[in-house]
C-alpha cells in the first residue's frame, strides 16, 4: 500500500486533494473556490494553525503577513529547522520586493535549514 500525502487549498483552506506523492505544495485549480491555487502540504497548514493559534514567543509573529506566515510554517514542518533558527527581518519599507523573500511591507521571514528555499527535504 503506498503512502498519499493530502493537500489544502491555501486561498479557501476547504478544498483538499490527496496524492501519492510528498512534496511542500501543488498548484491547480480549486473546485471549490474555482481559483488556481496553490495547495500546500497537510503538514504545513497544521503546522501554520498550530503557530495561529499559540504565536511563538522569539519573534513577533503578528507582524508577519500569511505569506510570510506559511513560509515559517514550510520550514518548520518540511525540513530540520526550529523556530530558532527563523530570522525575521524589517528593511525600508520604500524597498521593492527582493527575491529572497522580502516584501513590500519591509518584512522577511526564513528558516535556515541548510537547503535552499523551494527544496523539498
Amino acid at each position: 500500500m503506498s503512502r498519499t500525502t493530502t493537500y489544502r487549498c491555501l486561498n479557501c483552506l476547504d478544498h483538499a486533494v490527496t496524492r501519492a506523492f510528498d512534496t511542500s505544495h501543488l498548484s491547480r485549480t480549486c473546485q471549490n473556490c474555482d481559483s488556481f491555487e496553490r495547495f500546500a502540504n497537510e503538514a504545513v497548514i497544521e503546522r501554520f494553525e498550530a503557530l495561529e493559534a499559540s504565536p511563538p514567543t522569539e519573534f513577533d509573529w503578528e507582524r508577519l503577513d500569511r505569506r510570510e506566515k506559511l513560509i515559517v510554517a514550510e520550514r518548520l514542518a518540511r525540513t530540520d529547522a526550529t523556530l530558532a533558527d527563523v530570522s525575521v527581518t524589517e528593511t525600508d519599507a520604500d524597498e521593492a520586493a527582493g527575491p529572497d523573500g522580502e516584501t513590500a511591507s519591509g518584512k522577511s521571514a526564513e528558516a535556515e535549514s541548510g537547503k535552499s528555499p523551494g527544496t523539498d527535504p
